[in-house]
């Protein structure tokens, strides 16, 4: 009974611990979140949706809860991965350690199936909840207030429940010729989440698909704005400084241009009878191209300040080095990419489903021991920011892209739900195209897509080949024009030699008489 009853309290504490683990864990999260979210949204007295009144507060503080528990749960996605692949390897290396007790195959199996938890009611409760209670506004005829909101909410999330859930049912009976219509209302019902977020999932990675190979190429566009490269064949002192005298001057332009329209003296135009005239709009269109002209002069002078204030380390070391790790990290996916279609194609590979795990800490899952773990890890995040980066350089994303303190409730609720999608898609993606061994856990490891061999097979290879023709396009792009230039200039020179031959073989004939 006392062995009995030492067991019980074991298995409590351990518990008890697991949670309060994932409870600092996801306090975190939660924190980064807020400080992210807080840092691009407007100011609350700026934004649309709060006003001066204690409903319309309420409504952004929620809004803001919800958006900052999405983007932390998105946040927790991305780190499934890196975290579970860790600590296998510290597990291996100290098996026996005091300290490391709490760290166990418990603690990282709960943190798969809460992210899972979290994602589905982030995706299908709580985002929805949020963007319809910004746009609600009361049923008419019922009195104004938040709980007017709040019911207009759960409204119209129910109407959108029934419908998703009829498309399901519709989807479930089609797949499944066999059974009848009860069982397959049945069948929707009970797996209804699981099912849904199995296309959700399957959405997520079709968007990997397209960002993550934009993104590729876009990181080396990015790195050179936000990083200082060398300075070759350039005087960023002589360029800084008249940067800052056509600031100056455009400055001085703009307060003339005002001076003269307090006092009222516009500029007369002399016209040929010899009267005088005020153009229309002359101050409104002359100031309005001296401020942007202004603006972009000062952004120049800013970025060349910012290469002129740079360490010659951080110039002629940092941004090379950089280059060369993203180039390295790029043709590593590569390789791996390739390297799993070998796999799968002579039967060497497997399909990315849940299998029988040795468990936590008891053998490495990559050929390189730790090291091989680090490349992992660093791989999937680096997807990950790929993905993000490719996916804000599509077109119609772009308009969505946050903006220092000018994002309003409706952008951040957006953004959360894009990175929620695209970050509960990528421990997938990683285990599709044999970036890690490690097994999906949880409902992550249960998605019926991932069986599809023919399914996987044509991603690796799309994957593979949009990767490549992406960069081949962005590394031959300034080959490419080179060469056009060149051939446009030849054909120039051509053309203009056979004009000129025309008409000095005309006047040979006009001269001496056809032969």
């Amino acid at each position: 009974m006392e062995q009995q009853w030492d067991t019980r309290e074991q298995e409590f504490h351990d518990t008890v611990r697991e949670y309060l683990i994932a409870l600092i864990f996801f306090g975190i999260l939660y924190a980064a979140s807020y400080a992210i979210i807080n840092y691009f949204k407007k100011q609350p007295h700026k934004d649309d949706y709060y006003i001066e009144n204690e409903e319309d507060a309420m409504v952004y503080r929620i809004a803001l809860w919800i958006s900052t528990f999405t983007l932390a749960v998105s946040m927790g996605a991305v780190l499934l991965l890196p975290i579970s692949i860790l600590s296998n390897e510290i597990l291996l290396w100290y098996p026996n350690s005091y300290l490391l007790q709490w760290l166990n195959g418990s603690l990282i199996h709960g943190l798969w199936n809460q992210i899972f938890l979290f994602s589905n009611l982030s995706l299908f409760v709580l985002m929805p909840f949020a963007y319809f209670l910004t746009e609600s506004e009361g049923f008419a005829g019922s009195k104004k207030g938040i709980k007017a909101r709040v019911y207009e909410t759960f409204v119209v999330l129910l109407m959108l429940a029934l419908l998703v859930f009829g498309i399901v049912w519709v989807l479930s009976a089609f797949l499944d010729n066999d059974q009848s219509s009860r069982e397959a209302l049945v069948k929707a019902g009970t797996s209804y989440l699981p099912y849904l977020y199995s296309y959700m999932s399957l959405l997520g990675v079709l968007l990997l698909l397209i960002s993550t190979p934009l993104g590729f190429t876009r990181m080396f566009s990015v790195i050179g704005k936000l990083v200082v490269k060398p300075q070759f064949m350039e005087n960023i002192e002589e360029d800084f400084h008249s940067a800052r005298f056509e600031e100056e001057d455009l400055k001085r332009k703009l307060e003339d241009k005002n001076k003269k329209k307090e006092n009222g003296t516009p500029p007369r135009v002399h016209l040929r009878n010899g009267h005088t005239s005020t153009p229309p709009n002359t101050h409104l269109n002359g100031g309005s191209e001296l401020r942007q002209r202004l603006a972009e002069v000062q952004r120049e002078r800013q970025v060349l300040d910012r290469r002129r204030k740079a360490s010659s380390w951080q110039r002629n070391v940092g941004y090379p080095l950089l280059w060369i790790l993203m180039f390295l990290l790029t043709v590593l996916c590569l390789f791996i990419v390739g390297w799993n279609v070998l796999r799968m194609l002579f039967g060497v590979g497997y399909l990315p489903v849940s299998i029988k795990e040795e468990g936590l800490g008891k053998v490495s899952l990559s050929m390189l021991g730790w090291f091989g773990a680090l490349i992992e890890t660093m791989l999937i995040l680096y997807f990950m920011l790929a993905s993000v980066v490719g996916l804000y350089g599509v077109p119609f994303v772009g308009r969505m892209i946050p903006h220092w303190q000018d994002t309003s409730m409706t952008k951040v609720i957006v953004n959360c739900l894009v990175l929620l999608i695209l970050s509960s898609a990528l421990p997938v993606l990683s285990r599709i195209l044999g970036v890690t061994n490690y097994d999906l856990m949880g409902e992550f490891g249960q998605l019926d897509w991932l069986e599809n061999f023919y399914l996987i097979f044509g991603y690796n290879i799309l994957f593979g080949a949009l990767t490549s023709s992406c960069l081949l396009n962005k590394f031959t792009s300034m080959v490419r024009q080179k060469i056009m230039e060149r051939v446009t200039d030849q054909l120039d020179k051509v053309r203009k030699q056979s004009h000129i031959s025309r008409p000095l073989s005309w006047h040979r004939e006009r001269v001496n008489g056809p032969s």
